[in-house]
């Protein structure tokens, strides 16, 4: 399920607890990723999935639901 392995690779990357990551939770202001933590997470997604994350797409992935979605959408 693309859920589980986004929330454990965001558990990794940010170093939280995989029980604390719903869809519904922001990645900036609940989990604090900052800048350097998305675009690691980006190119992360990028290899795991085989995918490319549009540039423009990137300022809209705001929750841990939006990047599954994205995902999603591009398989």
């Amino acid at each position: 399920m693309v859920f589980d392995m986004v929330a454990g690779m965001i558990a990794k990357q940010l170093k939280v607890d995989v029980k604390e990551i719903t869809a519904d939770k922001r990645l900036v202001e609940d989990l604090k990723a900052d800048s350097a933590n998305v675009m690691v997470m980006i190119m992360d997604l990028e290899d795991q999935f085989n995918i490319t994350v549009d540039d423009t797409a990137i300022n809209t992935l705001k929750t841990v639901g939006d990047v599954v979605k994205y995902i999603e959408s591009k398989q």
